[in-house]
C-alpha cells in the first residue's frame, strides 16, 4: 500500500485497527511512534546496484491501555512526516514489536488493516546459480502409452 492509499482511507474509517498475519490483532492501545523515510543501497549477489524507498511506519505497545490512535491524528503525523522531512508517495513497511522486530507490507480490508509477512529473494537467481524449479509431474498422469516403462514397454 502507498501513502496516498492509506491517506484515502483514514479520511474514511472511525478507527486505526491493525491485524498480524496471523489474525491476531495489534492492541487497539498501540502508539505510532515512527513515520519515517527509509532508503537502502545495496549490491545484490549478482552485483547489480538497487535502491529502494520505503515509508516506514513503526507500531508499539506501553501500558497505556486508554489510548486510541484516531484516523484523523495519524493522518496529521503523515502530513507532517511530507512537509518536514518531505516524505514522497512510497510503498509502506510497518515495523512492529513481536518477539523481535518485524517487518510488514500493508493492506486494508475494507475494515482493518492488515500486516502482510515479507519473504527474502535473491534478486539476481539467474546470475548466482539458484536453480529454476523443476516442473513438478506425477508418474500416474502420464499417458502409459507414451511411456517406454510399461509392462512390455522395453525400456527394462
Amino acid at each position: 500500500m502507498k501513502l496516498s492509499q492509506i491517506k484515502s482511507i483514514l479520511n474514511t474509517v472511525e478507527t486505526v485497527h491493525f491485524v498480524l498475519p496471523n489474525g491476531a490483532s495489534v492492541p487497539e492501545y498501540f502508539h505510532v511512534t515512527e513515520v519515517g523515510l527509509v532508503t537502502k543501497n545495496f549490491i545484490d549477489c549478482g552485483g547489480t546496484v538497487r535502491n529502494e524507498t520505503v515509508v516506514n511506519f513503526q507500531l508499539w505497545n506501553a501500558n497505556d491501555f486508554e489510548h486510541r490512535l484516531k484516523p484523523l491524528k495519524l493522518l496529521h503525523i503523515i502530513k507532517l512526516s511530507e512537509e518536514i522531512i518531505g516524505i514522497g508517495d512510497y510503498e509502506i513497511e510497518v515495523e512492529y514489536q513481536d518477539t523481535t522486530i518485524g517487518k510488514y507490507d500493508l493492506d486494508f480490508d475494507g475494515n482493518d488493516f492488515l500486516l502482510l509477512s515479507k519473504q527474502t529473494a535473491c534478486l539476481a537467481q539467474d546470475q548466482c546459480g539458484v536453480p529454476q524449479e523443476k516442473q513438478k509431474i506425477r508418474m500416474s498422469d502420464k499417458n502409459n502409452e507414451t511411456s517406454c516403462c510399461t509392462p512390455g514397454g522395453g525400456c527394462c
